[in-house]
């Protein structure tokens, strides 16, 4: 029988350090992207604001390797606020300690993931379509999880 967690959201749950764990992880890489964004507008002389652009007697213009990095970024950031909001929740249903830590992992594994093919080497479809579909249904996992739990 798997092993049952029952301390809440109380630092004595090991899930509360594993939640930790994994979104302190995601944070630092959503904390990268935006690092990863400038170094790329740097590199190629792209920049988006004309303030940005005259500092360097440069016109604004776009770059597709810019846009590639900013739309991995987005992503991030439409996926990775509800995946720490829902798996907060999660926590609270009691779930297994084995099957709960792989689905943090496995999210945190999908996003990084997600960036690598998309915005790092550029590896075509479905690398990304399928790193991207872990994540949210992992997501879509644990939600349906929390609903069934607290509506009965």
């Amino acid at each position: 029988m798997a092993e049952v967690v029952t301390e809440g959201l109380s630092l004595d749950n090991p899930l509360v350090r594993v939640y930790a764990f994994y979104c302190s992880i995601l944070v630092l890489k959503m904390m990268f992207m935006s690092v990863f964004t400038s170094m790329t507008r740097v590199k190629t002389k792209a920049y988006a604001n004309p303030e940005d652009a005259a500092r360097f007697k440069l016109k604004v213009k776009q770059d597709d390797n810019v846009e590639r990095v900013r739309r991995a970024h987005l992503n991030d950031l439409e996926n990775i606020p509800i995946f720490f909001i829902v798996s907060l929740i999660y926590i609270l249903t009691n779930p297994s300690y084995f099957l709960t830590t792989w689905l943090f992992r496995a999210f945190t594994l999908a996003r990084i993931s997600h960036t690598f093919v998309y915005a790092v080497v550029v590896i075509p479809q479905p690398a990304r379509g399928l790193s991207w579909a872990t994540g949210f249904f992992i997501t879509g996992y644990m939600a349906i999880q929390n609903v069934i739990y607290f509506l009965a």
